[in-house]
């Protein structure tokens, strides 16, 4: 069976797209390479991977590919990723996720429809009003990146009543960690995940930036669900397995029920690396809410899903074991 998998060259796009190819998946992935890592198709070889340059609104390449290809799914994690970014640059959230998406979504509809995992985001609930935060909460995103993504949902729920579209839109909470077999994990350029950052401190006597000290929380800073990109990973192929089965549209948080403060990773990763971490205190940035904690219980209904290497010291570890084999650290 042939899966497309979008942003295929991205953090979380190698470890799903590789995966599912292991899983017995023929993959092809779309990726323009914006922001994904150019090594991958050399690095991330197997014999169910084919590699398609390109962008998902780009309905030429769409349309040409489609007719040469028929997909049992369509795994949607390609777009724009950044809180802050989205404050500054909104128009390119809206391009990138929203318009480019619903072209992509309007390809897959009169190819099929295509049913689609879709990589959603806990910021479309914003600021949260009970902890932890269920499907049910209140959707009101505080940036344009949880609005785009909110919005492309809306549209799937709308292609879902209007053309029979399947769908499960992810809501991730904090995807972090490496791959735990070694191969795969974070490399972006600049940086802006907080786990990465810390432990390149801790590799090379750096410091690391904490946005914010006053939030209403036991120590002033951000609060967290962190989740093993692994569990991601598997969260993806069950989601796709349950779309081949049954008819469904709607959205699923994928986190773990617990949260972590911004100091609670740094004290983390001091324990794990034996280093000290240095901390330059920063105001708080647009956008960013005090805590975000999910309900788990939805995936585990539907999917059968439950973290299994989400612990903070798993993520630590192999973040830190991909941060020195990649970066050199010692």
């Amino acid at each position: 069976m042939n899966v497309l998998v979008t942003g295929g060259a991205g953090y979380i796009g190698s470890v799903v797209a590789r995966d599912l190819a292991v899983a017995g998946w023929r993959v092809w992935i779309l990726d323009d390479f914006s922001t994904g890592s150019r090594d991958l198709p050399r690095t991330l070889r197997h014999g169910g991977i084919e590699w398609i340059e390109g962008n998902v609104g780009d309905s030429g390449l769409l349309r040409d590919l489609l007719a040469k290809v028929r997909f049992q799914g369509c795994v949607h994690l390609a777009g724009s990723a950044l809180v802050g970014e989205s404050m500054e640059r909104p128009w390119d959230y809206y391009r990138n996720n929203l318009a480019a998406g619903l072209t992509l979504l309007e390809a897959l509809t009169e190819a099929g429809p295509v049913p689609m995992v879709f990589s959603s985001t806990a910021a479309v609930y914003g600021e949260p009003s009970r902890i932890p935060i269920a499907e049910s909460h209140p959707t009101v995103p505080t940036s344009p990146y949880g609005e785009t993504k909110l919005g492309f949902e809306r549209a799937l729920g709308w292609f879902r009543r209007s053309c029979g579209q399947r769908f499960l839109a992810m809501r991730y909470f904090n995807a972090a960690g490496a791959a735990r077999d070694g191969a795969l994990g974070e490399t972006h350029n600049p940086e802006t995940h907080l786990i990465p950052n810390v432990l390149a401190a801790a590799g090379t006597g750096g410091t690391v930036q904490v946005f914010g000290q006053d939030f209403p929380t036991p120590d002033g800073t951000c609060v967290r669900d962190y989740v093993h990109v692994d569990d991601l990973s598997r969260a993806h192929r069950l989601a796709l397995d349950l779309l081949l089965r049954e008819d469904r549209g709607e959205s699923v948080n994928l986190g773990t029920g617990r949260g972590w403060s911004v100091i609670e990773v740094v004290e983390t990763v001091r324990r794990a690396t034996g280093r000290d971490v240095r901390v330059e205190h920063r105001p708080r940035r647009r956008g960013d809410p005090a805590i975000l904690v999910a309900s788990g219980d939805r995936a585990n209904e539907l999917l059968g899903w439950v973290p299994e290497c989400s612990d903070l010291e798993t993520i630590v570890r192999t973040a830190w074991d991909w941060s020195r084999r990649t970066r050199g650290s010692t």
